[in-house]
């Protein structure tokens, strides 16, 4: 299969999602009819009406986890395909994948210096 064949199905496919998404959208929009009803414009929890504003501000303890969440998450998101390609490539890919590694392993120990991993 040629580079310009595979470039040609990957835009085919996505005019195709595309499609499918807009006409998706258009048929419940056309089947759908919204009704305006005032409950629907007040931020509701769990079926009661919130008490703070709708735009509270996070307090800046969540900023450990959010760190973290990212960490974790990158780090799963580059392991799945480097294993794929590690048979492949060999030791370049074990090192790359151990500095990778080595970043992320720095960002935790910032989250866990910046008391990220205590309970409040």
């Amino acid at each position: 299969m040629t580079a310009l064949l595979q470039y040609g199905l990957l835009l085919g496919m996505t005019v195709g999602t595309i499609g499918f998404v807009l006409s998706l959208y258009l048929l419940s929009r056309a089947i759908g009819k919204a009704r305006q009803e005032p409950g629907k414009d007040v931020p509701a929890t769990a079926g009661q009406l919130a008490r703070d504003p709708v735009w509270v501000r996070y307090h800046a303890r969540y900023y450990g986890y959010a760190l973290l969440f990212l960490a974790f998450d990158m780090e799963m998101a580059y392991m799945y395909p480097w294993a794929v390609v590690y048979k492949q490539v060999g030791l370049v890919a074990l090192l790359d994948m151990g500095v990778f590694l080595a970043i992320l392993f720095l960002g935790l120990l910032y989250g866990w210096s910046q008391g990220a991993l205590r309970r409040q």
